[in-house]
């Protein structure tokens, strides 16, 4: 199955490294004229550890291009490989999206606040993500492992993939409902700490890509696998720095929520590494969208729950 691509919201493998959304596209998913074998161009590639020496912005620019449908000014082929060096812009874009489908909770019904959540999710990141997850699905339905890397370039949706698709949305309605509902008559605080546990729930998921990114190794070529393997283990040590301020600024009553939705999307990503590792040789870039899905939905319930009991 294919998404939308890079430039339009791209489906992460179904096409080929050169489909980054650049003229010039090298091996290693979209090149530019200055750009060395690595990827990394000239934009702040940093060392072997993808920790990024400078230029952060077309870092950020990158992953905003290649993580969500925001129209991004400036936009250039150099911002995919300063990108694909710098996992730490992952929670980055997570923050962003994470903020603005949290303003959907200031509706006055649960329904409409649920409703509204997901539509801005979907609207901001449009649907590469779950495509992946449905891709993901269907591959491991198939009962012969030879034909399961194939089956991810498929463009058709199986029964594995809709199931997938269909369980996921629906735990990360319920979810997102269960947050509204925990609103009712809550006042300004209740509406800030549901605000705060849908940021961390976004920021999670992206931070569970960025542990794919830094820990996994390419499955196969296309361009989400691009992102695969390209930094080390190290690189996520700025990641932490990165997602730590959203446990920082946590109001001391919402802690345990905020820190089990942020949690969780990391260690949903370590999970399907371990579990698609043995299926498909690796990451792939349906591996990090299928991760994204799962981790908001999971995180949203272990963010519900933890506030629940605190």
């Amino acid at each position: 199955m294919t998404g939308s691509g890079v430039d339009g919201g791209g489906g992460y493998d179904g096409g080929d490294d050169d489909g980054g959304g650049d003229d010039g596209g090298d091996d290693d998913g979209g090149g530019d004229d200055g750009g060395g074998d690595d990827g990394g161009g000239d934009d702040g590639g940093g060392d072997d550890d993808g920790i990024p020496a400078a230029r952060p912005i077309p870092a950020i620019r990158g992953a905003l291009t290649f993580l969500t449908r925001i129209p991004v000014p400036g936009s250039a082929p150099a911002d995919w490989h300063a990108f694909r060096r710098s996992p730490w812009t992952f929670p980055v874009v997570g923050a962003v999206v994470g903020a603005v489908a949290g303003l959907a909770f200031l509706a006055p019904s649960p329904w409409t606040a649920a409703a509204a959540y997901l539509l801005t999710i979907y609207f901001l990141t449009g649907v590469t993500h779950a495509d992946g997850l449905a891709d993901l699905g269907d591959a491991i339905a198939a009962h012969d492992p030879d034909r399961r890397l194939g089956i991810l370039k498929d463009a058709d949706l199986g029964v594995g993939g809709a199931l997938a698709l269909a369980v996921t949305l629906l735990a990360t309605t319920l979810g997102a409902l269960a947050l509204a509902t925990g609103l009712a008559g809550g006042g300004a605080r209740v509406t800030s700490v549901a605000f705060r546990i849908v940021l961390a729930a976004e920021v999670g998921a992206k931070a569970g890509m960025a542990v794919l990114a830094c820990l996994g190794t390419p499955a196969h070529e296309g361009l989400g696998s691009a992102v695969v393997g390209e930094v080390g283990p190290r690189s996520l040590l700025l990641v932490a720095l990165v997602v730590a301020p959203v446990l920082l600024a946590a109001p001391p009553g919402a802690l345990p929520a905020i820190a089990a939705a942020l949690i969780a999307g990391p260690v949903v990503a370590v999970v399907l590494l371990v579990r698609v590792r043995p299926w498909l040789g690796g990451a792939s870039g349906d591996v990090l969208g299928a991760a994204n899905e799962l981790g908001r939905a999971v995180a949203l319930h272990a963010g519900v729950v933890a506030w629940t009991i605190a």
